[in-house]
């Protein structure tokens, strides 16, 4: 079988239906897709795991699988295609919402034309189409690919609806399908001219699931605390997760997953399904009585957002696409996570063809305290502890020295940063001269009402009317970046900005919830349209700077999804860099996000946001898999504590290559006290590993850990690492641990995964990094 294979039968079912057959294959990821299509009809999912011996065996699934006629039912029993609707017995929530002239359509869709000999996908880093080679030699580069996949045209003549349905399997594995709505036009003897548009209410795709798949896990949260786990039966009904706050928000769960009950991170068959949206959207889990499970998702709108005028009349878009809704399939979450990773590197490849640089960023350190002297001190401090990047965070532009004003007046302050030998650009210049890269904050789509952009621009905010606001927060409204001078304005602003100082690094924060989202230049709701503009600034700003790197910040963890991580180069996981809090959000966060690409800072103790102190070992490990930052006015602290920050730097540094590129993998624990993370490289020669005692836990000591991701057959030295080595005030044993020297221990990688090894004895709060090496 090829690498990459798309492959096609025909035969005809016991009935007589004709039958047509699709098969998709990645045999290198170890996942395979199949699709059936019954005469005219939109096709059903009927395979979603490990490749097939007999792929053409795919044909008889039909038979094998379509439901019988049951009593008190349709004729034909519900059995979900890729689209379903109420004309092939779907009664469920409606997954196709369109309408004319208000007017709700129940579309019946014909299958036109079926192309399954693969899809030219494209790679999305719009700043370079360089190539890069990363710390194993490998040649990583943007450009095109052909991989397996299908596309499907369809339409309903008499509703004048046109469908065009995708399926890819890219090439880590991971499947991602997307649909495009057209207005072919409103049938020809309508007398209502407003029935000639047609409006998009909802395009909800999805993955059918076995139905062994009867557990769902998705997580919940707030501000300061994301990616909070949550797991319930998947009964009879619908489990949704909607979003409607103009970004995922902090609630938002960034996989749904569907699996066999009790599935976890290293065993248990599981399939995820996530939106690459950055607007409004949902997620959802869903069985009828007649049916097995479906998960899946997609972007939710407004009345009267997206409506499409009729195809090849000048009156505006005639097509909709839905966004990406992705799918990942596995033996654990470890492996889902894999092909997440796998598929956002694609996307990147010149960040993972080395470490990250380790960044300070000034918003804990000073707030809104700004000045040259008090920030090129600590710039001195930044270099002599290792960090290559400093980032001036909120406070430098318009009025804003504190969080009610200036916003959205993107011109550097004179009050406090003067022209001359203390200005922003001589600070930007002594931070390069320091051998470091400067990074600066923009909140580009919001405002103050105190603002001048506002005095000068009152219609160019988000509002439900003419004369009332919405609900503000943080004393902040919404830019309308869909109005064509608010977004020439943004972009100019940062634009030259990025210029004038030449800023390597962009933080740009989204700090209030899009509520009431009508726009006074189109006369419509916005979310959807305002959602691709946010798309073309980071697009044209990394166009006109290549090279540039910009972090999706949103009050924290508020914009993380694949939609955003086409264009952004970090995010931002949680404004909460308390450690403890930090040991589930991240771990959540990197089912999605490659370590690699997920800002994590050591704070200051007592944390800001918590309140916690915690130790300086605790703060450094949780930091250490991740782009490691340092958000701490390291002018306060003393020499012991900026010697040990080095080292730990220092230390990281020497990993970071390979964390680029590393397997992410966490191990199950019965003990709900304890954590066990770690980075495998990719030819099982090594791993790093972090073992957490959050709270004092149910074994005394802690039971041994198991360590997921290592070759069986191999022999493997498991030893501290050197930062890790001495345990004082770390731990509470009262005999030595036999391995915790820098000899280790020999064990092999099937004793290692199976039945582990003794972790030290921890205080609560305390985390100790260790290897595992092979041998040979």
């Amino acid at each position: 079988m090829a690498q990459n294979e798309t492959l096609t039968f025909t035969g005809t079912a016991a009935d007589g239906t004709a039958l047509t057959a699709v098969y998709l294959a990645q045999p290198a990821a170890n996942v395979a897709i199949g699709l059936i299509f019954a005469s005219d009809e939109l096709p059903r999912i009927v395979h979603w795991g490990r490749p097939l011996a007999n792929p053409e065996t795919l044909l008889d699934s039909y038979d094998a699988l379509k439901p019988q006629r049951v009593s008190g039912a349709l004729d034909n029993t519900a059995w979900p295609s890729v689209l379903p609707t109420q004309a092939e017995s779907w009664i469920g929530e409606p997954r196709v919402v369109l309408r004319r002239a208000g007017i709700e359509l129940f579309p019946k869709f014909t299958v036109t034309d079926i192309e399954a000999d693969g899809v030219l996908d494209a790679s999305l880093d719009a700043a370079s189409a360089e190539s890069y080679t990363d710390v194993t030699g490998h040649a990583r580069a943007t450009g095109s690919i052909r991989v397996p996949g299908v596309v499907v045209s369809a339409e309903d003549k008499e509703n004048g609806i046109g469908i065009e349905w995708r399926l890819e399997l890219m090439d880590g594995g991971l499947a991602r399908q997307k649909a495009t709505v057209t207005n072919l036009g409103a049938p020809e003897d309508a007398s209502d001219p407003a029935v000639a548009n047609l409006e998009v209410g909802k395009i909800e795709l999805g993955f059918p699931v076995p139905e062994l798949a009867g557990e769902i896990l998705t997580t919940t949260g707030h501000h300061l605390r994301e990616r909070s786990p949550q797991r319930q039966p998947l009964t009879i009904g619908r489990f949704e997760k909607p979003q409607l706050a103009g970004r995922p928000d902090f609630d938002a769960s960034l996989l749904l997953t569907a699996g066999v009950p009790g599935f976890g991170f290293e065993h248990g068959e599981a399939y995820s399904v996530h939106v690459g949206w950055s607007g409004n959207s949902v997620l959802s889990a869903e069985r009828l009585p007649y049916t097995q499970g479906i998960i899946g998702g997609g972007e939710l709108l407004f009345g009267g957002e997206v409506t499409l005028a009729p195809q090849g009349e000048d009156k505006g878009e005639s097509s909709y696409a839905t966004p990406w809704l992705f799918g990942s399939f596995g033996d654990g979450l470890n492996e889902i996570a894999a092909r997440f990773h796998a598929y956002v590197r694609s996307l990147h490849p010149r960040l993972f063809a080395k470490g990250r640089p380790v960044i300070l960023n000034t918003w804990e350190a000073v707030y809104f305290d700004h000045n040259f002297d008090t920030l090129a001190a600590l710039a001195d401090k930044a270099a002599a502890s290792g960090v290559e990047r400093f980032v001036v965070d909120d406070g430098w532009f318009g009025s804003r020295r504190d969080d009610t004003s200036g916003l959205g007046d993107w011109q550097i302050s004179q009050e406090v940063w003067p022209d001359g030998d203390k200005s922003l650009k001589a600070l930007a210049d002594y931070v390069h001269g320091k051998g470091m890269q400067f990074g600066l904050w923009f909140e580009p789509e919001m405002v103050n009402i105190d603002s001048d952009v506002v005095r000068a621009h009152p219609d160019w905010i988000l509002s439900p009317t003419a004369d009332r606001l919405p609900m503000q927060g943080r004393s902040q409204q919404v830019l309308d970046l869909t109005n064509p001078e608010a977004f020439d304005y943004v972009f100019h602003a940062m634009d030259s900005l990025v210029g004038e100082l030449k800023i390597d690094y962009i933080k740009w924060d989204h700090n209030k919830l899009v509520t009431e989202p009508g726009s006074r230049y189109s006369g419509r709701p916005a979310v959807h349209a305002q959602t691709l503009a946010v798309y073309e600034i980071f697009k044209g700003l990394k166009i006109n700077h290549p090279g540039l790197e910009i972090e999706s910040c949103s009050s924290g963890g508020g914009r993380v999804d694949l939609g955003i991580l086409e264009y952004a180069d970090r995010i931002w996981a949680s404004d909460c860099v308390d450690p403890v809090e930090r040991a589930d959000i991240q771990r959540y966060t990197s089912l999605l996000v490659p370590p690699a690409m997920m800002g994590e800072h050591v704070g200051a103790s007592p944390a800001h946001s918590t309140q916690r102190a915690t130790s300086q070992e605790l703060r450094m490990a949780m930091v250490f898999f991740g782009h490691m930052g340092i958000e701490w006015n390291l002018l306060k602290e003393p020499e012991d504590a900026l010697a040990k920050l080095a080292v730990w730097v220092a230390e990281f540094k020497k990993h970071r290559d390979w964390f680029a590129i590393d397997t992410c993998v966490h191990a199950d624990a019965n003990d709900p006290a304890v954590r066990l993370d770690g980075m495998v490289m990719p030819s099982q020669d090594a791993a790093i590993y972090r073992f957490t005692q959050l709270t004092t836990g149910q074994t005394y000591p802690a039971a041994p850990v198991r360590l997921p991701g290592l070759d069986p057959d191999r022999r493997y030295r498991v030893s501290p690492l050197d930062p890790s080595l001495d345990l004082t005030g770390l731990a509470n044993g009262q005999s030595t641990l036999g391995w915790w020297n820098e000899d280790g221990v020999v064990m092999t990688g099937e004793a290692l995964q199976r039945y582990g090894i003794r972790p030290p004895s921890l205080h609560p709060q305390q985390a100790v990094l260790f290897k595992a090496v092979a041998l040979s």
